[in-house]
C-alpha cells in the first residue's frame, strides 16, 4: 500500500530558477559599476563613522516598474547629485519588491510584465540589469531586502539596504543583514516601536550561521562576520509621525542605552507624512531645521520621488500607464524633489556642514 502524500499539497508547480552565477554571467558587474558601488559604500560608511559631514539622501520611486522611466529619473538625479555633492550624498532608491498587507502587485522582480505571469526568472535578470545601468552612470543604489535570497543575485550592486518595518523583527532578515556588504537601515515597527529596530541592529552586528543558497543555487550554510553599519530609520507609526525633536531625542537616548552609535535616518514618507506626498517637503524642512539648530544624530533622510507627482492604478491596458508616475505609493514630482534637495544643500552650507571624508 503506497504511503500517503504529506507534502506539496498546495504546490501547483516547481519551475526552474537560474542560479545567482547564471544571472550574474548574463549581466556581469562592469568596472564602472563596481567603482560606483564601492565609492558609494565607502562614503556611506564614512558618514556613519562621522568621517564625512555630509547628509545622505535615499531618493527615488516607491518602486521600479518601468526601466526606461527609471533610468530617465536616474540621469536627472545624477546631475543633481553632482550639483550638491559638497553637502549631500544622493543614493537612488531602487525598490523591486513590495510587501503587501493582503494582495496586490508584488514588484518588478516578482511580476515584471505586470500581468500576473510571475516571470521571476526574467524579473531578476531585468532588475540586475537596471541596477548595473544605474551604477554605470555613477549613481549608487539603495534597495529594500525583502526576499532573503534576492541579495545573492544583485547584492554586489547595492550601496545601502533597508529592512522594512514589517521585517525588522524577523530573525531571517536580521541574520541576512549580518552578512550584507552594504550598510543597513532598520525601520521602526509599524506601530512605532523603536525596540524592534534597535534589537535588529544589535543582532545584525553579531556573527550568524543560517540556511541560504550558494552562488551556484545550492542550499548552503551561510556563516557571517556581522555587520557593524546597522542604523535606525524613523518612519513613523502607531498613528503618529516620529521625526520631531522629541522623537529624535528619544531615539538618541534609546541608541545610547543600547551602546549603539547615534545614527538616525528619517523617512520623509510613510507614516511620517501620513502617506501624503505633499507633506514630505514639510517633514524634510523640519529635519533640516533640527540640523540647523545643531542636531548631530541625523545622518540621512529618505524621499519617495518620481518624475510625475502622485500615483496611479495599474490599468488592464498597460499602454495607458502614465510615464514616470508611481504604481505603488504616491511620490513627489521631480520639480519638488529638486527644490527639496537644493533647500537641504542651502541649509547645510549655512550650518557649516559641508565637507567630504577627512583623511
Amino acid at each position: 500500500m503506497p504511503v500517503a502524500q504529506t507534502e506539496n499539497l498546495n504546490i501547483l508547480a516547481v519551475d526552474h530558477m537560474p542560479s545567482p552565477v547564471e544571472i550574474q554571467a548574463r549581466v556581469p558587474l562592469s568596472d564602472a559599476a563596481a567603482a560606483t558601488v564601492l565609492a558609494g559604500r565607502k562614503a556611506l560608511c564614512n558618514i556613519l563613522d562621522r568621517k564625512d559631514d555630509r547628509l545622505f539622501v535615499v531618493v527615488g520611486p516607491c518602486s521600479i516598474h518601468d526601466a526606461d522611466a527609471g533610468l530617465d529619473y536616474a540621469h536627472r538625479l545624477r546631475k543633481l547629485a553632482d550639483e550638491v555633492s559638497d553637502t549631500l550624498l544622493l543614493v537612488m532608491r531602487v525598490y523591486f519588491e513590495k510587501p503587501r498587507t493582503s494582495t496586490g502587485w508584488k514588484g518588478f522582480i516578482n511580476d515584471p510584465y505586470m500581468d500576473d505571469s510571475f516571470r521571476i526568472d526574467e524579473g531578476m535578470e531585468r532588475a540586475r540589469r537596471f541596477l548595473r545601468d544605474v551604477n554605470e552612470i555613477g549613481l549608487p543604489a539603495a534597495t529594500e531586502a525583502l526576499d532573503p535570497i534576492g541579495p545573492q543575485y544583485y547584492g554586489d550592486l547595492i550601496a545601502w539596504t533597508a529592512i522594512g518595518a514589517r521585517t525588522s523583527e524577523s530573525q531571517t532578515h536580521r541574520e541576512m543583514s549580518s552578512g550584507l556588504s552594504s550598510p543597513v537601515g532598520f525601520k521602526n515597527a509599524t506601530d512605532g516601536d523603536m525596540d524592534v529596530a534597535i534589537n535588529a541592529i544589535l543582532s545584525a552586528s553579531h556573527p550568524h550561521s543560517f540556511l541560504g543558497i550558494s552562488p551556484q543555487g545550492e542550499t548552503a550554510i551561510l556563516r557571517t562576520r556581522g555587520n557593524r553599519y546597522g542604523h535606525v530609520v524613523l518612519r513613523g507609526g502607531g498613528g503618529r509621525p516620529n521625526y520631531d525633536t522629541v522623537s529624535v531625542s528619544l531615539a538618541e537616548q534609546a541608541l545610547a542605552k543600547a551602546k549603539l552609535p547615534q545614527n538616525i535616518v528619517v523617512d520623509c514618507s510613510h507614516a511620517n507624512s501620513w502617506k501624503k506626498p505633499e507633506l514630505q517637503p514639510l517633514v524634510m524642512k523640519d529635519v533640516m531645521h533640527q540640523i540647523r539648530e545643531g542636531n548631530q544624530s541625523i545622518v540621512g533622510v529618505m524621499i519617495e520621488s518620481f518624475i510625475e507627482a502622485g500615483n496611479q492604478p495599474i490599468p488592464q491596458d498597460l499602454s495607458q500607464l502614465r510615464y514616470g508616475c508611481s504604481v505603488t505609493d504616491a511620490c513627489v514630482g521631480w520639480e519638488t524633489t529638486v527644490e527639496m534637495i537644493r533647500n537641504a544643500d542651502r541649509v547645510l552650507r549655512e550650518a557649516g556642514r559641508p565637507g567630504k571624508a577627512r583623511a
